[in-house]
C-alpha cells in the first residue's frame, strides 16, 4: 500500500469505525444504535431508558471539495450530530435561514467567496450574529488567522484533523455558544428587558439611511415631580422600573432603552406606515391602561408619545432623533399627547414661533443674532474669567428674545446649524476683543449635539481657531446632558479632534443616574454643570445627598464642576460644603450684554 493510499484511509476509514471515534471524543452512543466494542472490548456508553435525549446538534459544513465534506458529514453524523453540507458559497445564506445552524464549519478556500467573506456576510445578520464558526484551513499563518478572527472566526481547525479532535471542537464550541445564550443578555437591562442605549443607537446605525421605513418614537411619563414628590426617589424608581418592563412587552421585538428618568426611546423598523398612528397609540394606550402596583394601591400614568416617520428620508440617526424629539415637545401641547414630526414646512407650530422662524434668515444676514453673559466663578477664588454665553435674538421691533424661543424656531426653519454656527463666530470674536486688550478669558458656548456631529462641523471649528488666533482652551462647548445621551458615540469622536488643540467640553444640565455617569466615563470632558434642581431643591436630604454623591464622581474623573442657577446664599453655602468648583447664577451676578465682573475681587 503506497502512502498516500495509507493517509488517505486514516483520513476516510470504514463506516464501522464512527462509533469509535465519537467514543474517543467522549460521546455515549445514541438509544437505538447496536452495541459497539472499542478497544477493551467494553462496550460504550448509552442512555438510561426513559431519559430525555436533547435534540441533536446541527453543524453547517462550507466546503467545496466532496471528499472533504464527505469526510466531516460522517464524522460528525456518526457522533450523533446532524450535519448539512453548502458546497456552493452563493447558496450559503439560503441553507443558513433553512437548516439553523448550531455551528458552521467553514473551508478557508472556496471558488466565487471564500470563508472570511461568508463569515463577514454571516455576521452582518443580527439572526446568526450568535452562531459560532469554526475554519477548517491549512494555514498555519498566524497573520491570516488573525484576519479571521476579525470577521468573526471562533476557532480554528488545521488539516488533516483527527475525527475525535473535530468531534469534540465542534461540540465544545457548541456547548459553550449555548451556554452564553441562556446567560443574561448584556444588551440588555436585566430588570426591564429593554435594551441598552449603546445597543440600541448601533441598531440605528445599521438601519438609517441604509432602510426608510417604520417609526422612531420617544415615550415620556407625565408628572414624575408629583410622583416623586408624593413616594420618594426609592418610590419613583420603583414605578418607572416597572413602567419600563410593561412598555418592553409592548414594543414587541421593536428596540426600546429608557434615555433618563422618565423618557424612553423606541425603534420599531416593521411597523408598517399606514399602522403607524394605531402603533403611538398602542404605546400610550398601553401604559395609561395598565395599573401599576405601588405598595398597597395602584397607579396609573400617562404617557406621551413623540415620533418620526422614518419613511420621509433621514441621512442618519442624529436627524431622525431630532425630529422624533421635536415630535414629543408638540406631544406635551396636545389633548391626546401624541405627535408625529412632519418635515418643513408641514410642521404645525404656534404664530410667534413661526415669526421667529422667518425672522432667522434676515436675523442672521442683518447680524441681529446677539451674545449675553453670566460669569461662573470660582467658590475657592481665583482671577480667572470666565462666563457662559447666553443666544439673543433682537427681533425688528428691537425686543431680544431668549435661546429657549429662539432654537425651537430654528430648528423649524431648519437653521439650527447657521445658528451654532453663529455663536461660535460670536464667541471667537468676543476672545479676539479680550486679546487685544491683553486679558484672557474663557467662554462656555452651548452649541446642539445635532451640529456638534454633523459633517464637516469639527473640520470648520478647528480651522475658525487657528484663523482667529485664540488660544483652544479658552473655548468649552457645553453640550446638555440629554442631548448627548442620545448622540453619545458621534459626539465621543467630536471630543476627541478638540482635544489636541485645548478646547474642551462641558456637559449640562448633569442629572446623576446609571446612564449619564456611564457619559462621564465615556466622553472626553472637562467639565459637568449641574441640574438646576439641585440648587432648586436642596432642602430635601435625598437631594443633597445624591448632589455629593455626583460631585464626588465627577472629581474622581478629573472634572470640574458648576452648580448653576443659585438664586441664595443658602443655596451656594451647601454647594459649597458639596465640594463644588464654580457657582453661576443670579446670586453671584444677572445676565447682561457686558463683560464687566470683578473676578478679582469677588466673594463667595
Amino acid at each position: 500500500m503506497s502512502d498516500a493510499d495509507s493517509k488517505q484511509r486514516a483520513e476516510f476509514p470504514p463506516t464501522a469505525y464512527w462509533r469509535r471515534w465519537a467514543a474517543d471524543a467522549g460521546q455515549p452512543t445514541l438509544p437505538d444504535d447496536p452495541a459497539e466494542v472499542v478497544g477493551t472490548g467494553t462496550r460504550t456508553a448509552s442512555v438510561p431508558p426513559g431519559a430525555a435525549v436533547e435534540a441533536p446538534h446541527r453543524v453547517l459544513i462550507v466546503e467545496d471539495d466532496p471528499s472533504q465534506a464527505l469526510f466531516a458529514e460522517s464524522v460528525l453524523n456518526g457522533a450523533g450530530l446532524q450535519a448539512r453540507v453548502v458546497s456552493v458559497a452563493n447558496a450559503f445564506m439560503e441553507v443558513l435561514r433553512e437548516f439553523a445552524p448550531d455551528l458552521v464549519l467553514m473551508d478557508l478556500h472556496m471558488p466565487g467567496m471564500d470563508g472570511s467573506e461568508l463569515t463577514a456576510q454571516l455576521r452582518g445578520q443580527p439572526a446568526f450574529a450568535h452562531i459560532p464558526v469554526v475554519f477548517l484551513t491549512g494555514d498555519a499563518d498566524p497573520e491570516r488567522q488573525f484576519e479571521l478572527l476579525e470577521v468573526g472566526a471562533d476557532d480554528f481547525l488545521t488539516k488533516p484533523v483527527r475525527p475525535r479532535h473535530l468531534i469534540a471542537a465542534v461540540q465544545n464550541r457548541i456547548r459553550r455558544a449555548r451556554a452564553l445564550q441562556q446567560m443574561p443578555d448584556p444588551g440588555r437591562n436585566p430588570l426591564t428587558g429593554l435594551n441598552s442605549r449603546l445597543q440600541l443607537l448601533r441598531h440605528l446605525a445599521e438601519a438609517i439611511p441604509a432602510e426608510s421605513r417604520g417609526a422612531l418614537g420617544f415615550v415620556e411619563i407625565e408628572g414624575v415631580t408629583a410622583l416623586r414628590d408624593r413616594y420618594g426617589y426609592a418610590g419613583l424608581e420603583s414605578i418607572l422600573t416597572d413602567a419600563g418592563r410593561h412598555l418592553r412587552t409592548l414594543v414587541g421585538d421593536a428596540s426600546a432603552t429608557r434615555l433618563n428618568d422618565n423618557t424612553f426611546l423606541v425603534f420599531a423598523p416593521d411597523v408598517a406606515r399606514i399602522d403607524l398612528d394605531a402603533w403611538a397609540r398602542s404605546l400610550r394606550n398601553g401604559i395609561g391602561s395598565h395599573p401599576f402596583p405601588f405598595a398597597d394601591q395602584t397607579i396609573r400614568l400617562r404617557a406621551l408619545v413623540g415620533y418620526a416617520d422614518l419613511t420621509h428620508g433621514y441621512d442618519g440617526p442624529p436627524g431622525a432623533l431630532a425630529a422624533a424629539e421635536q415630535a414629543l415637545r408638540e406631544s406635551r401641547g396636545t389633548p391626546l399627547g401624541m405627535a408625529v414630526h412632519m418635515p418643513a414646512p408641514a410642521v404645525a407650530a404656534g404664530e410667534a414661533q413661526r415669526g421667529l422662524a422667518d425672522d432667522l434668515r434676515d436675523a442672521l444676514a442683518e447680524q441681529r443674532i446677539e451674545l449675553a453673559f453670566q460669569p461662573i466663578v470660582a467658590v475657592a477664588g481665583g482671577e480667572e474669567a470666565q462666563y457662559q454665553t447666553l443666544l439673543r435674538l433682537r427681533g425688528r421691533d428691537g425686543d431680544l428674545h431668549s435661546a429657549a424661543c429662539v432654537l425651537p424656531a430654528a430648528e423649524l426653519a431648519g437653521l439650527l446649524l447657521e445658528i451654532d454656527r453663529r455663536v461660535i463666530e460670536l464667541a471667537i470674536a468676543t476672545l479676539i476683543e479680550r486679546q487685544r486688550a491683553g486679558s484672557t478669558m474663557r467662554l462656555f458656548v452651548s452649541q446642539s449635539s445635532s451640529s456638534l456631529i454633523s459633517g464637516g462641523y469639527a473640520d470648520w471649528l478647528l480651522q475658525q481657531i487657528e484663523l482667529s488666533k485664540v488660544a483652544g482652551a479658552s473655548l468649552v462647548i457645553d453640550v446638555r446632558q440629554d442631548d448627548a445621551l442620545i448622540h453619545a458615540l458621534s459626539l465621543q469622536d467630536f471630543c476627541t479632534r478638540m482635544a489636541p488643540v485645548g478646547v474642551q467640553v462641558c456637559l449640562g444640565q448633569y442629572s446623576a443616574s446609571e446612564e449619564s455617569d456611564a457619559l462621564l466615563a465615556q466622553l472626553p470632558l472637562g467639565f459637568v454643570r449641574l441640574a438646576s434642581r439641585y440648587s432648586r431643591q436642596l432642602d430635601a436630604p435625598r437631594v443633597r445627598d445624591e448632589m455629593r454623591v455626583a460631585v464626588e464622581r465627577a472629581h474622581r474623573l478629573g472634572l470640574q464642576v458648576i452648580g448653576q442657577q443659585v438664586e441664595d446664599p443658602q443655596a451656594a453655602a451647601t454647594l459649597w460644603m458639596s465640594g463644588i468648583d464654580f457657582i453661576q447664577g443670579n446670586l453671584v451676578h444677572r445676565v447682561a450684554n457686558v463683560l464687566d465682573f470683578d473676578f478679582h475681587h469677588s466673594v463667595l
